[in-house]
């Protein structure tokens, strides 16, 4: 089949290159041109685990293309994928001007039948707001020709968007057009051979699964805060009831982690952009707007012991920060609680010596020569002359430290763990005082 795909962002570039490695021809647009740039000179712009070996090979079997030209791209393929970026608007609700964007450019260029799909991340009615700007291109030209649109939202996790796509657990698609239907079962026929996890429905049902979805999980990460700052106070373990009400089939030990805040590209705008929808037809969200303010709660949970630890005005204090990224396996920083961590510290005066293994360039890029934050080469660098070490991110090369070494290149022997890496009474064992989330009865 042939294939465009238009964004090459995360959702688009993983999207393109795993279609590819099926056999199909795909030509992914971009109207960044150092994007491309970089990406037809065998260069991944995104950091994702194993994407660059299926692009490289795709690339070299002549299946996989790169362009900025829109008529070649709106032109390349039956199916044309809208993967663009739709971030919040300052009220909360997903900015669509990329995306129609997208589908003007279609409407103007398109001369045969195609199957549009959104696959970016949108609110209920989108595809419909879609449909009217190709059909109102045509008609421009005084044009009339046949087209479907269809929803077909991603449920990809950065860090294993590769196999969630190669083998996903379930495609949803939304559409009511029976030859658009028919050649997407088609597209999707080489990843589910094992069994049908092909689901159709209407596309607004299509639309609103994609974020009730994501707010689930955003939900249960939230309840699980809750309860961790409610253990704090009561002197229980919120490990032991993570595993006592994980073993439930019911419930499931998956997103019950308490932390310091969940962030990415998806959860805060997706929870904010259906909080606003609702509000756009009249119903109050009450749960979601709970979820969303226990998380803005959560990403202060590390400052908050901190100023509780050494005081509220941090200045001379230097602090130590392991992980950057909002996720292990990925470099995106976006909504990250160590962006709220590093800002807050800076605003009670104090500096930050920080490591990541793959957010650093992200991190020189937001921060730019901030005076008060230095990039260590290796975790253990960053702790030399650290007040506290200060854990944000989940990295498994952080799992197992030398808690000797952290005691020896500290001033003061103490971790603020924001992720319960550790068995608490390991770190102690060692003359560490040790500050985690909801375990204070360890």
């Amino acid at each position: 089949m042939k294939i465009t795909v238009i964004g090459t962002g995360y959702v688009g570039l993983v999207s393109g290159a795993c279609m590819a490695e099926m056999g199909n021809d795909v030509l992914c647009l971009d109207l960044d041109p150092e994007k491309i740039r970089i990406l037809k000179e065998g260069g991944i712009p995104i950091h994702e685990p194993g994407l660059d070996a299926v692009v490289a090979r795709n690339v070299e079997a002549g299946r996989l293309h790169f362009t900025t030209d829109v008529a070649e791209a709106v032109r390349f393929g039956t199916i044309q994928f809208i993967a663009v970026g739709t971030p919040p608007d300052e009220d909360g609700s997903a900015d669509l001007q990329y995306v129609l964007s997208a589908a003007r450019n279609i409407g103007r260029l398109m001369t045969d039948y195609k199957v549009v799909v959104d696959k970016s991340t949108v609110p209920v009615g989108t595809a419909d707001k879609v449909k009217a700007a190709i059909a109102d291109e045509l008609a421009k030209r005084g044009q009339e020709m046949e087209f479907a649109v269809v929803s077909n939202p991603e449920f990809l996790k950065e860090g294993a968007a590769v196999e969630d796509f190669m083998r996903p657990d379930r495609i949803v698609v939304g559409a009511d057009d029976e030859r658009a239907i028919h050649l997407m079962r088609a597209l999707y026929a080489p990843f589910q051979r094992n069994r049908d996890k092909l689901v159709v429905m209407d596309v607004r049902s299509a639309e609103l699964t994609k974020y009730a979805a994501n707010a689930m999980l955003a939900t249960r990460i939230s309840f699980m805060n809750e309860l961790a700052l409610l253990a704090d106070r009561m002197g229980a373990d919120i490990e032991m009831v993570r595993q006592g009400i994980g073993s439930d089939p019911r419930i499931g030990y998956h997103f019950l982690y308490a932390g310091c805040g969940y962030g990415g590209s998806c959860f805060p705008k997706d929870v904010k952009a259906l909080i606003r929808t609702a509000r756009e037809n009249g119903q109050d969200l009450k749960v979601l707007q709970a979820v969303e303010d226990a998380n803005d709660v959560q990403k202060m949970v590390l400052v908050d012991k901190i100023v509780a630890k050494f005081g509220e005005d941090l200045s001379g204090r230097c602090f130590a920060l392991w992980g950057l990224a909002f996720k292990p396996n990925t470099d995106d920083m976006r909504e990250a609680p160590s962006r709220v961590i590093i800002n807050e510290l800076f605003r009670r005066g104090a500096t930050v010596t920080a490591y990541d293994p793959v957010a650093m360039t992200e991190t020189k890029r937001i921060y730019g020569d901030e005076p008060r934050l230095t990039l260590a080469d290796k975790p253990m660098d960053a702790l030399e002359g650290a007040d506290a070490l200060l854990i944000v991110t989940e990295w498994k090369e952080f799992r197992s430290p030398d808690f000797e070494r952290i005691k020896s290149a500290l001033k003061q022997p103490v971790i603020f763990d924001g992720r319960n890496l550790y068995e608490p009474e390991v770190p102690r064992a060692a003359g560490i005082e040790y500050h985690c989330i909801g375990r204070s009865a360890s």
